[in-house]
């Protein structure tokens, strides 16, 4: 009551009302994991009937922020959550790579040890990718580069209760991307989103994609359903 959230006669206000609203019967959830050097943030996205509220989360604290935002700034929202950026400056010959998990994997176990040396951790990561046996040149040369350029790979997820073949179904959609810096942004195609417990081992394969950051906006866009889509009364605010 001293800070304004509930009124003298017990009433919410509506910053309060909305964010419960949106947290008892949610319409859309979207959830954002980035991970980078810093570790695994989890972010997200609650759209309500009446509200649209963003959560952020950050390693090691047990408090979460909560933020109205306006419904068309939604893939604002989202786009700013991954650190989306211009990037007109990034070239790459190689414009898809395909290997496989345990190749990645390889290449990742091999970062540290190269102790801030480039040319030493680029010959580490060639020689642990060329032992794996995957990818030939020229991707071999790029994927190499892709990993020392590793910003963070993050994933939307969003769900919703939906309807498939006529039957009332937990829809899904997510999108997987590797921020690279310099080198642009990769959407991985493989393993393919949603990828469930135990789904994914050495040998699945991984599918990058070098994509500009006009169409990871288009992408981030058509993860969210069509009002259409949902099931619920009224209209959801989710226009983008």
């Amino acid at each position: 009551m001293q800070i304004g959230l509930v009124g003298e006669e017990g009433e919410l206000a509506p910053i309060l009302r909305d964010l419960l609203g949106a947290l008892a019967a949610p319409l859309v959830l979207v959830t954002v994991e980035v991970m980078g050097e810093h570790g695994t943030v989890n972010h997200g996205v609650i759209v309500g009937q009446d509200a649209v509220i963003a959560h952020e989360g950050w390693p090691g604290d047990e408090e979460s922020e909560y933020t109205p935002i306006a419904p068309h700034g939604l893939v604002w929202q989202l786009a700013r959550t991954v650190n989306l950026q211009a990037d007109d400056d990034a070239e790459s010959e190689v414009f898809r790579i395909e290997t496989t998990m345990g190749a990645l994997d390889a290449a990742l176990s091999v970062l540290e040890q190269g102790e801030g040396d480039e040319a030493a951790t680029r010959d580490l990561i060639r020689t642990a990718l060329t032992e794996a046996g995957t990818p030939k040149e020229p991707e071999l040369s790029e994927f190499t580069e892709l990993v020392m350029d590793l910003n963070a790979m993050w994933r939307i997820t969003t769900a919703w209760d939906g309807k498939h073949d006529g039957e009332r179904a937990a829809m899904v959609r997510a999108l997987a991307v590797w921020d690279c810096g310099p080198r642009g942004y990769w959407v991985r195609e493989k393993p393919e989103e949603p990828i469930l417990e135990g789904q994914v081992g050495p040998k699945s394969e991984l599918c990058l994609v070098r994509t500009r950051n006009g169409k990871i906006w288009e992408r981030i866009t058509d993860l969210l359903p069509d009002k259409e889509d949902l099931i619920g009364e009224g209209e959801a605010p989710v226009d983008a």
